[in-house]
């Protein structure tokens, strides 16, 4: 049963401060962004719906069904805390927080530093203007382009102010006149704007009951578990509307919802290890895996499963930081770090580091010894590295898909190998019997089959990308394709580079390779360019018509790159 009742903006926010309103721990974070709140505050002045909040009670003296943090006042998470008695009653958030936590940042705090400021200038007709901002001078200083609007000017103002004036006061015709009279404001037109919009803000955020509130009843009689995931699949149900949450996102709040203590070591990990690769997603997927469990399904989570997290978290932290060092010793710490790549190999070494017969401290250090007496480093080096290479994480075709058959063919063979070395020929072979292409002897015919991301990065030294820079011809096309050479070869990688925008869409841009790279202004370190882009030194080849002897020649450089690195 739910019970309906109305709240005015400025009183729910009053409440937030004072702690009336709380987020149970199966709460998300903050996700809406600057823009969306804005849309939020036009929304409200213009006196239309945005949506109901759900809630549910607890009573002063009791002990609540969940765990709690406050809403933050600068965007910033705040880790829940652990109540055995609640001091007073409370509302405990379970839909509406994005717009709750709006309100309250709009007008009591800040985002990203930055605070709201409304346009007293706005057209109260059409349109309304909030803007966040660190400094009142980088706010902008003409309207967007609007022929029925006269005045072109903005006059923004501080909401956190204006609510408190109008609260000091309780009077919006008093607060207009001030500020009108304070800023020497004569021009009719703008005293009128500032008048109206000024009784807007008032109407709608102080006086006007425009926030539902319902409030969910629970069976106290009912088992504590059952009600909390009665709870979370209210939480999940409602989650059809409003601001999605992921799979994983529910995924979370139902794991906290079995033990308060996932939201902080989830928290505490991400903040850690976010340079990985590690993600909420990542790691929860990490926690099933490392029970033998690729494909846990939502519907079949157990309280098992985050009291095997909070358990194991030690072993958890323990392990992802042996796979931080492992990646910084095999060079491939940069490559993970830019984001965005498949975290599947990384789930299989932490996997094979966890099931390790050591003991925690030790397997914070297991690769300490790298270079010397580690059996394991050059094995998982090898396979990550021929992995990646050959985009095996990547879909392939032949009914491989990474994040299903890639992994529960990987898992069903790591698993027969704990706490041996690691299985390195092993797992090449479940690539092989699959079947995906798979090599670990690359040629000049290869080269193009392979995953040019990693391929770049082991070419560059494991030090340049193409998130910056641009993937460059290097004997341009428009001119090679006057001279009637195959598709193939010029757009292949035997003649890409990695450049910088400017120069590649610049003075590089359609321009004959050798007469480019031959002119200083252009190049002012000949040998370094050629070295770092392996350009083959023979410069007879660095014309078009040479062009088929060039990427042959280019072609041995970069497996003679990739054959340093990979053995």
């Amino acid at each position: 049963m739910a019970i309906w009742k109305t709240y005015r903006i400025a009183d729910a926010v009053a409440e937030i401060d004072e702690e009336k309103f709380v987020l149970p721990v199966i709460q998300r974070s903050l996700v809406w962004t600057e823009d969306k709140m804005e849309l939020l505050f036009d929304t409200l002045l213009k006196g239309d719906s945005f949506g109901g909040v759900m809630v549910i009670e607890e009573e002063k003296d009791t002990k609540p069904l969940f765990n709690y943090r406050p809403f933050t006042k600068n965007g910033n998470f705040i880790l829940s805390r652990q109540i055995d008695s609640l001091k007073q009653s409370q509302f405990f958030v379970i839909d509406g927080q994005q717009r709750l936590q709006t309100f309250y940042i709009g007008l009591k705090g800040t985002i990203n530093g930055k605070s709201l400021y409304f346009d007293l200038f706005s057209d109260f007709n059409s349109e309304y203007e909030f803007k966040f901002e660190k400094d009142e001078n980088k706010l902008p200083n003409l309207s967007k382009e609007n022929i029925d609007r006269k005045i072109q000017e903005h006059f923004w103002y501080p909401v956190k102010e204006l609510l408190r004036r109008l609260k000091d006061t309780n009077e919006e015709d008093q607060v207009a006149e001030e500020i009108i009279n304070k800023n020497s404001i004569t021009d009719d037109k703008q005293k009128l704007h500032i008048t109206k919009n000024i009784k807007a803000f008032y109407k709608n955020v102080i006086t006007a009951e425009t926030l539902g509130l319902s409030k969910v009843f629970i069976n106290k009689s009912l088992p504590e578990t059952e009600n909390r995931q009665r709870i979370v699949e209210l939480f999940r149900r409602l989650n059809d509307g409003g601001t999605k949450l992921s799979s994983f996102d529910l995924v979370a709040s139902i794991l906290k919802g079995f033990s308060w203590e996932m939201e902080g070591f989830l928290e505490e990990m991400l903040l850690t290890y976010h340079d990985v690769g590690l993600t909420q997603d990542n790691l929860i997927k990490l926690i099933f895996l490392l029970q033998n469990n690729y494909n846990k399904e939502m519907a079949s989570l157990e309280a098992t499963d985050a009291d095997f997290a909070i358990l194991k978290r030690n072993r958890i932290k323990a392990t992802i930081k042996a796979l931080k060092d492992f990646l910084v010793y095999s060079e491939t710490y940069e490559y993970y770090k830019e984001g965005n790549r498949s975290f599947i190999p990384l789930f299989f070494i932490s996997y094979h580091l966890y099931h390790k017969e050591v003991d925690d401290k030790s397997l914070e250090t297991y690769f300490s010894n790298y270079e010397t007496g580690n059996t394991d480093f050059p094995l998982m080096k090898r396979w990550l590295y021929h992995s990646l290479i050959n985009g095996v994480f990547r879909s392939r075709g032949a009914g491989w898909i990474p994040y299903k058959t890639g992994i529960k063919k990987i898992l069903e063979e790591i698993k027969k190998y704990r706490n041996n070395n690691f299985p390195l020929n092993e797992l090449f072979q479940v690539y092989i019997n699959h079947p995906i292409t798979f090599t670990t002897e690359y040629s000049s015919h290869n080269l193009d089959q392979l995953d040019d991301s990693f391929v770049y990065y082991l070419m560059y030294d494991r030090k340049r990308t193409i998130r910056t820079n641009d993937v460059d011809h290097i004997m341009p096309r428009s001119i090679l394709e006057t001279k009637g050479y195959d598709w193939n070869k010029i757009n292949s990688i035997k003649n890409f580079q990695l450049l910088d925008y400017k120069t590649n869409r610049g003075t590089k841009n359609g321009n004959p390779f050798a007469s480019w790279i031959n002119d200083p202004s252009n190049v002012k370190d000949k040998a370094s360019y050629i070295a770092i882009h392996l350009i083959p030194k023979e410069e007879t080849l660095w014309t078009e018509d040479n062009f088929v002897g060039f990427v042959e020649e280019r072609a041995k450089l970069i497996l003679g790159k990739l054959a340093s690195y990979a053995s």
